[in-house]
């Protein structure tokens, strides 16, 4: 799940595996991006910097893979895709208006404009969908399911009101249109699973949760009612029963997800679910709005930042066995706050990680990066070896870059055609593509293979 800051540098982004296991950050600088892995409360490594590009404002790491998608306000209009372990450039591609936003999971990767979207096949980066027209999207919001089996994406379905259109990109056709709000869509995002999508609207006051695909609504929380507020993330957590937001305000709230039983009340009768009997029992002869608020349930927890105004995100997480909030402010802070998952209330901070403070995991061990030729392709880098000796088979792009979760491929792979997977196209090619051409010319072909393999066979070295 992934949640996101937009512009100016620095841009900050939480995403979270969709095995919910490896927390990281990603922040886009004036200099180029940083990436972080938090696995502790007091831990905050840095496990690269890149500086490629200056003034990134788009940053999106496929989980806690080696891929990283980068987009620079130099140039606004296109997308590099790095390997970020091997110091490799795998593709880029222009378009036709500035990118606004990306969105990726293990299947596909989203690229939203303001009036248009891109589907690609993660695999070979072939366009498989423009989605054009779509209604103006100045913030380029959008949210993809991290469950690439589920790989349901999210987008507004008008710009006056708060449709959601969700949108199949796996069998590229829409799913549902659900009316979520009166007033234009802020925020969306799924859980883990792509069974639940939550949304609020530009006035910040309510927020819903919704079922995929039925679009049947199954939750309703309110904010606040004193003021409109600018909701800049929305994220659940790993097992979906809590919600968090965050906005330019001063408090973070989080939701329960509970379905409240009446038989219990029938049970157990006390005051209070007697007074609660007779709110909904009025409610049933008041004015429609009057209604819906005495349904609306209220924050489960909160926090109070020490900050007004500045663009933030937050993330439920599991760290160190106990869940955490993490907000990570656009000014370079990481809070990391306590949760109590049964009686809620006020979150107490623990810690506050600053992004300057933090030294380079690279520098530690810089044995974790083999030295790589710049100009080398993604494909010739997983043919040299990361791992010991152990069978003939090659890597692909991996959690962290480990032989353990990779996956392989055959050795009679490597007969006459380019590495593959699962199909010819598997490693996505280098160079300067724009989506309106899907032909792509390969940076490693067979005889190059060839030549590596008896290379390596001289060396009594294995491709692993």
């Amino acid at each position: 799940m992934a949640s996101s800051v937009t512009g100016v540098p620095p841009y900050i982004n939480i995403p979270l595996s969709s095995d919910c296991k490896t927390n990281s950050l990603s922040v886009g600088t004036k200099t180029g991006y940083r990436l972080f892995s938090v696995t502790a409360v007091d831990k905050l490594d840095c496990i690269h910097e890149g500086v490629e590009c200056p003034d990134v404002y788009i940053v999106e790491r496929l989980f806690s893979s080696s891929l990283v998608v980068v987009v620079s306000l130099s140039m606004p209009r296109r997308m590099n895709v790095y390997h970020f372990k091997k110091g490799t450039e795998i593709c880029n591609y222009s378009y036709s208006n500035n990118i606004l936003s990306v969105r990726l999971n293990r299947q596909r990767l989203v690229v939203c404009l303001e009036e248009s979207i891109y589907i690609h096949n993660i695999k070979d980066m072939k366009l498989l969908k423009t989605l054009l027209n779509t209604p103006t999207n100045p913030s380029g919001l959008c949210a993809l399911s991290v469950n690439h089996t589920n790989s349901y994406l999210a987008y507004p379905g008008s710009a006056t009101i708060g449709e959601i259109t969700v949108y199949d990109a796996n069998s590229l056709s829409t799913v549902t249109l659900i009316q979520a709000h009166d007033s234009p869509l802020a925020a969306l995002t799924f859980n883990s699973s792509g069974s639940k999508l939550a949304s609020a609207s530009e006035k910040g006051t309510v927020i819903r949760v919704f079922s995929v695909p039925e679009g049947q609504r199954l939750f309703e929380f309110r904010r606040g009612m004193k003021r409109y507020v600018s909701i800049s993330s929305l994220s659940f957590s790993a097992d979906a029963q809590f919600l968090c937001a965050s906005s330019n305000t001063e408090t973070v709230h989080i939701f329960k997800l509970e379905q409240h039983s009446p038989s219990r009340e029938e049970e157990s009768p006390t005051w209070s679910a007697y007074v609660g009997k007779m709110f909904t029992a009025a409610s049933t002869y008041l004015p429609a709005q009057v209604s819906d608020m005495m349904h609306q349930d209220r924050a489960f927890a909160t926090v109070r930042l020490n900050m007004f105004g500045l663009k933030n995100i937050c993330a439920l997480a599991t760290i160190q066995k106990l869940p955490r909030l993490l907000v990570a402010s656009s000014d370079g802070y990481l809070y990391i706050y306590n949760v109590d998952p049964q009686d809620g209330g006020e979150c107490v901070l623990v810690q506050k990680h600053s992004e300057e403070q933090v030294e380079q995991k690279e520098e530690e061990n810089p044995e974790d990066v083999p030295p790589q030729p710049a100009s080398q392709s993604y494909a010739a880098t997983v043919a040299l070896p990361s791992t010991p000796p152990s069978s003939t088979t090659l890597m692909g792009y991996s959690e962290d870059g480990g032989a353990q979760k990779g996956e392989v491929i055959p050795e009679h792979e490597f007969a006459e055609g380019p590495v593959c997977l699962d199909d010819e196209n598997e490693f996505p090619p280098v160079g300067n593509q724009s989506p309106r051409n899907s032909s792509y010319q390969w940076a490693l072909n067979a005889s190059y293979l060839k030549r590596e393999k008896r290379r390596f066979a001289r060396e009594g070295k294995h491709i692993v």
